[in-house]
């Protein structure tokens, strides 16, 4: 497997705050790789800026290859990357096929047309259908997002960021705020809508983390201490001294 994402040499400072001093890993094709660190190491700067959202100080995102640093999201997600929030991002007025239709929609470039409904080209209906079955949502696809549980409502996220057809998914603490039987069911269903694509996720959870995680990078004071497999990451000094914790 060839690196597939190359984080070069990352600084990202607001105003002369040094947030990332110097983030450098790489992550392969199909691997999934999951971020960790305490609070204020820089998870979500990292991400807001391999996702276009933020543009590093310095330093280099290579994708596929080619530099896409800087790069806008709606760019990014038409290459091929896709990226969930922390916080639920959906629309709470719409209903859940809805809201998963209109990522496909625009996945295939088609805007909102007067005299059709949106939802009436077939091939589109079941692309929405397939997601919405991928992350356990078919028996509530009527009912407004806003009347779905916080689980269900992190699982329409991903739904939505299943939509647009993503070689790599960005996902940032899946499962935050869920339950023990909801972060176990997230589990599962993360691990089978990403297989055969290559997944990032920051996540708090070391359960989560160690379920789905091939490599995991530790995040400490805006670098990175150390990247490797769980085993050994999990057997990490530095990282017990860190994060983890001797428990």
């Amino acid at each position: 497997m060839s690196d597939y994402l190359h984080i070069q040499n990352i600084h990202k400072d607001f105003s002369g705050l040094k947030v990332l001093t110097g983030v450098e890993f790489k992550v392969k094709e199909k691997e999934r790789h999951a971020v960790i660190g305490p609070n204020g190491a820089g998870k979500t700067t990292l991400f807001n800026i391999i996702s276009g959202k933020f543009k590093p100080s310095s330093g280099a995102i290579l994708f596929k290859g080619k530099d896409i640093s800087g790069k806008p999201s709606h760019i990014l997600n038409h290459r091929g990357l896709s990226r969930s929030f922390q916080i639920t991002n959906v629309f709470q007025e719409l209903s859940v096929f809805d809201n998963i239709l209109s990522g496909v929609r625009s996945r295939y470039g088609l805007r909102y047309h007067f005299f059709k409904k949106p939802g009436s080209d077939r091939k589109i209906c079941e692309k929405v259908e397939a997601i919405l079955e991928e992350v356990g949502l078919s028996d509530v696809k009527d009912q407004p997002a806003s009347s779905l549980s916080y689980g269900q409502q992190r699982a329409l996220e991903i739904g939505i960021t299943l939509s647009t057809e993503p070689e790599l998914i960005l996902l940032d603490e899946p499962t935050a705020g869920m339950t023990r039987e909801e972060t176990d069911q997230a589990i599962k269903m993360i691990d089978k809508v990403t297989a055969g694509r290559t997944l990032i996720v920051i996540e708090h959870d070391m359960e989560v983390v160690f379920s789905l995680a091939n490599t995991i990078s530790v995040l400490h004071y805006g670098t990175i201490l150390v990247s490797d497999s769980p085993d050994k990451i999990r057997n990490d000094q530095r990282v017990k001294d860190a994060y983890l914790g001797e428990g």
